[in-house]
This record gives C-alpha cells, structure tokens and sequence, in this order.
C-alpha cells in the first residue's frame, strides 16, 4: 500500500492539506449524539481513520487508528494517543473492540472491503461508517457552483449499498440530518454560511478540493462572491434539498 511522506495511504496527502483540520472540523454536537446513540452500551471502541478525534466520545475507552502523522499530531490532549495504522491491516486481535466506528474516512482507504472486513474482525458489537451518499450530492448547493468539486466527491465516496453489503448485507442505514448552523466544516455543513467556503482553509480541510484546477476555485469564488453582494444566493439556496449525511452500521 502505498503511503505519503506523511504516512497518508488515501489519494489525498494530509501532510499537505490536514493542519488545518482540528480548527475547521470541529464535531457538531447534533451528529455526535447520533454516533453517541450508534454505538449503544459499547465500552471499548476503534476508531479507525480517526483524524484529529473530532467525533470520538470521550465516556468510553477508545482506541484511535490513523496513518497520517499530522493528523495524529494534531489531536487534543484530552484525547487518548493514536496508533500508526490503516484500516486494511488493523494490528489488533480478533473481537478486541465492543464497537468500531469511522466517520468521513472510507474514501480515503485502497480497499474498502478489506477495511471493513478487518473492522468486523475486530469487533465484537456495531461497526459504524459515517460517509456521504454520492447519489445525492448533485442535490448540494455546490453543484452549481463547482460541481467539479462535486464529481471529484461523486467518484471518491463509495455507494452506501457497496459499504451494506461490505459488512456483511445486513446492515441499518441512518440519515442524519445536517444542521443549518452546523459546527462542522466539512463541505456539506456550509449550506448555512455559505461565505466561509471563500476561505481556502477551510476549502483546504475538504479534500475534494485539491482535486480541482486553480480555474475552478477562482470561478467559484467570484460566482459566490457576486451571487451573495446581489441576494441571488438567497434564490438558489431556496432550490435546494436538506443536506444530509448517512449513518450504516
């Protein structure tokens, strides 16, 4: 498996683009309950993918897997260390973990089956993925601003059917509404404050956009930008469907 300079193992380098993550993607705390409620009694639970540990529940005893180094290093203190590992080989015994979940990371891993699979070995109880439906995204806002961006998102995220049936076909699937005034930053949580996407930190925290030409984001912003001085932003908006993101475990 190939790995970056950084230890990232997706086809986005977190060494370029992570630092900004534990500033922009802070948890929202609706989503978290909704995790919270997912794992159920779990005590001991993986997280795989667990980045800067935005989401991990701080009242049970976790165990955080992330390859990138400059997402392990920017973890809280409060948080507990995180192991050097991917998702495709987890270094732990079978039925090590009551619940293991992962949230926003299943586009970044080189095999999603195995990834899962190693998951459920591991795992006594819920397997939790928390993804975005790429189905639906031309149902975003985004779409008709960049919906480069949006393809580039479409091709990465996996179907929420390939991920049921990766864990075995007997899967639940939740959808977990995204708040208007989401704490998140990821690209779906801005429908509500458009504006911040003109900033290129926060841009740089989803990394659908390092895919996209510096054409692309300039057009965006100038479109946005005008969109927003005249009000035309306010009637597209209206046009769009309630952003969502989807719960399977």
């Amino acid at each position: 498996m190939a790995r970056t300079q950084d230890g990232s193992a997706g086809d986005a380098d977190y060494g370029r683009i992570g630092h900004g993550y534990a500033h922009h993607r802070q948890p929202e705390p609706k989503i978290a309950a909704c995790i919270v409620d997912a794992l159920g009694d779990a005590r001991t639970v993986l997280n795989v993918g667990a980045g800067a540990g935005s989401y991990e529940p701080t009242d049970r005893q976790i165990t955080a897997a992330e390859p990138s180094e400059s997402m392990r290093l920017q973890r809280p203190p409060h948080l507990p260390r995180a192991i050097d590992a991917v998702a495709e080989s987890l270094p732990f015994p079978d039925r090590s973990f009551d619940a293991s979940m992962t949230t926003y990371s299943v586009h970044q891993w080189s095999d999603l089956h195995a990834g899962l699979a190693e998951m459920r070995r591991v795992t006594l109880g819920p397997v939790l993925v928390l993804s975005c439906d790429p189905q639906a995204l031309d149902r975003f806002w985004l779409h008709d601003y960049a919906p480069e961006v949006i393809a580039v998102e479409a091709r990465r995220y996996p179907p929420i059917a390939t991920i049921c049936d990766a864990l075995g076909g007997h899967a639940e699937v939740r959808h977990v509404p995204i708040p208007l005034d989401c704490k998140d930053g990821f690209n779906e949580a801005y429908y509500g404050r458009s504006e911040r996407l003109l900033d290129k930190a926060a841009r740089l925290v989803c990394s659908g956009w390092s895919f996209v030409s510096p054409e692309v984001v300039e057009r965006f912003e100038t479109r946005l930008r005008d969109d927003l001085a005249t009000g035309a932003w306010t009637a597209a908006t209206a046009r769009c469907a309630p952003s969502r993101i989807s719960m399977v475990r």
